[in-house]
């Protein structure tokens, strides 16, 4: 076995490249366009924890693998779960999990989330220290689609159960971003 990362206990390191530019040139599919992320400042509340907040989805837009969420796709998976039930990895590692999301709400834009980056591991710790940095600030879904249709190349979800959210270099959905809360 190889030598294990001090930032990953997958020991796995990330890819880097770009993230942006990429669009559906067909105007009658879903928009590709990435919607400018929330503009806030970085604060602490408490030692060693981290407040984020942002969109992991945005409705009607295609992602770069052509999944598109419908509003009110994970409205059955909250009922049941609640935020608490979802969590908060770092690029999609499920033995990476650096903090708990606190709430979830489907709005009239897409999915927001708000949670926190804890301190209880070396990855957490990381992940907090790139978003403090300004490295990190992708969301990613984790699910698994209940109901979908095709609409040409895209797949468009209009139920499905959320597993998790994680914290991402690289986001498939390009707008989907968060930023640390302001007070």
């Amino acid at each position: 076995m190889g030598k294990r990362s001090s930032f990953s206990p997958c020991g796995r390191r990330w890819p880097e490249g770009p993230d942006e530019g990429l669009r559906d040139p067909s105007p009658d599919r879903a928009r590709t366009t990435a919607a400018p992320p929330c503009a806030v400042s970085l604060s602490r509340k408490g030692r060693g924890t981290l407040f984020i907040a942002g969109y992991a989805s945005l409705w009607g837009v295609a992602d770069l693998n052509g999944d598109v969420t419908a509003r009110g796709v994970f409205a059955d998976s909250l009922a049941k779960t609640g935020a608490g039930g979802v969590r908060m990895l770092h690029q999609h590692e499920s033995c990476a999990v650096v903090g708990v999301w606190d709430r979830m709400v489907e709005d009239e834009r897409g999915l927001w989330v708000e949670g926190r980056i804890e301190d209880w591991s070396a990855e957490a710790r990381y992940a907090a220290a790139l978003t403090r940095a300004g490295a990190l600030d992708g969301l990613s879904i984790g699910f698994r689609a209940m109901k979908a249709r095709r609409n040409g190349r895209l797949r468009v979800l209009s139920r499905a159960e959320l597993w998790e959210v994680s914290l991402v270099t690289f986001p498939m959905l390009p707008g989907a971003r968060f930023r640390a809360k302001t007070d």
